[in-house]
């Protein structure tokens, strides 16, 4: 089964179709960086850039397809046009990446597709947004449902929600989300997700380095999957202040922890937030420096970064530390990913 990724990112989506046996075909992104590790880590897969402002993009994915069909189509756009456009403005030239992904539709006639994005679009303009997205491909011929999922749920030690749309042909049926793998009473902790790795407290470590501890959780096991180098999981040199102020911070807490008159240089909602080792993580961002690890006083590696992400540690992030740090939060997880595509190959036919 063929996919495309739209808005690939480095790839996570499709490392999760990749693991539920389907074939990536195509990765599609105009971030350079991203593209880079991308093409590293799915080798059987051609990584793109594609403008798809271009009126001439579907021609060039379609160039870059060399005949293959398309299953599957996958997609995470942006969407900030639509809080500044509103739903009467559909086709407002700053929605114009997420209507490419209708234009992709209508023109390779997959058998489904996959948009994730983030769960306040389920709310904008009091659903009006959403509801008209589901209209537009059910115009097209596709059955759609909409979920807010936690990636929790799926194996995934990281609270993260995002709201997902699928659509499979309407000869096929209508998709059911799958039944959530955990609950929150057994849901993956920090500890069990990173405990494994070098503290790199009095060693910064390196790029490529190697393990010095066996690991102690099926979730670690699974994460290093055949993994013999250590990649990724570089710390950061702290101040002192800085080192200081984390340590008070209780695990679980924030910055509402710490005494009076400390850490005011930072005072909103994720402001010193100290991950707690035994409950998944909050939502991974892009690099703001907010979140610190559950014991040691600093925040995560991008290797740490990516296990609450369940990306594998074969997984290797490129690029300068800025840029690693975007992909990730970028990223789909993996393991959400994969729970997605496993039961959306339940519909599809070959």
């Amino acid at each position: 089964m063929n996919v495309i990724d739209l808005f690939s990112g480095c790839g996570g989506l499709s490392l999760g179709f990749q693991q539920a046996g389907f074939h990536v075909a195509l990765g599609i992104d105009n971030d350079a960086a991203a593209l880079e590790t991308f093409r590293r880590n799915h080798k059987d897969s051609v990584g793109a850039s594609v403008d798809l402002f271009d009126a001439a993009a579907m021609d060039r994915i379609e160039e870059l397809l060399e005949g293959q069909k398309v299953d599957v189509i996958v997609a995470g756009p942006p969407c900030q046009g639509f809080s500044l456009t509103g739903p009467r403005k559909f086709d407002d030239p700053r929605n114009k990446l997420y209507l490419r992904v209708f234009d992709a539709v209508r023109r390779f006639k997959p058998q489904g597709f996959v948009i994730e994005n983030v769960r306040g679009m389920a709310s904008l303009y009091g659903g009006q947004v959403k509801d008209e997205i589901i209209r537009r491909f059910t115009e097209l011929g596709y059955n759609v449902v909409w979920k807010v999922v936690c990636a929790a749920d799926y194996g995934v030690p990281q609270l993260r929600h995002r709201l997902i749309f699928v659509g499979i042909r309407r000869d096929l049926g209508t998709f059911e989300f799958p039944k959530a793998k955990l609950t929150p009473d057994h849901y993956i902790g920090c500890r069990d997700a990173i405990g494994d790795l070098p503290t790199r407290v009095d060693d910064l470590g390196a790029e490529m380095d190697s393990y010095q501890e066996a690991p102690f959780s099926d979730y670690q096991k699974l994460m290093r999957g055949n993994a013999v180098v250590l990649a990724n999981h570089v710390g950061t040199k702290h101040t002192e202040h800085v080192k200081n102020v984390i340590s008070m911070v209780p695990p679980g807490g924030n910055y509402k922890d710490l005494p009076p008159g400390v850490g005011d240089s930072r005072k909103f909602h994720v402001a010193w937030t100290r991950y707690h080792p035994d409950r998944p993580s909050n939502t991974i961002d892009t690099g703001h420096r907010n979140h610190f690890h559950y014991a040691l006083n600093r925040v995560p590696t991008i290797r740490e970064f990516a296990r609450l992400q369940s990306f594998p540690d074969d997984f290797v992030f490129t690029g300068t530390k800025t840029q690693q740090n975007r992909q990730v939060g970028n990223a789909v997880p993996p393991l959400l990913g994969q729970a997605i595509a496993e039961q959306l190959s339940k519909y599809l036919k070959g």
